[in-house]
């Protein structure tokens, strides 16, 4: 399946593992030396109406994404541990 970053960005993120959906895809990461899609990153957000701080961006490897279909893209990880979370969109 061959779809644009703005299909991509339509999509919603769920992780398979506890049913959760992490939001939308908003950028992805390229190696330029390959030129290959490396993960996608979901940025931070505000949290319950702003008030309680900002979540933090999420890089999700393409090793993770299990599936992207027409309305969802499913990805497999471990909550806290196998994605690297980042402040600031740096990873």
């Amino acid at each position: 399946m061959i779809c644009s970053l703005t299909e991509l960005k339509a999509k919603d993120v769920i992780n398979v593992r506890n049913g959760e959906n992490l939001g939308f895809a908003d950028d992805i990461s390229i190696d330029t030396a390959t030129s290959s899609v490396t993960g996608i990153i979901i940025y931070g957000r505000p949290s319950v109406l702003g008030m309680f701080g900002k979540r933090r961006s999420l890089h999700i490897p393409s090793s993770r994404i299990k599936l992207v279909g027409k309305d969802v893209m499913l990805v497999d990880i471990e909550p806290a541990t196998d994605m690297c979370k980042c402040n600031n969109n740096q990873w």
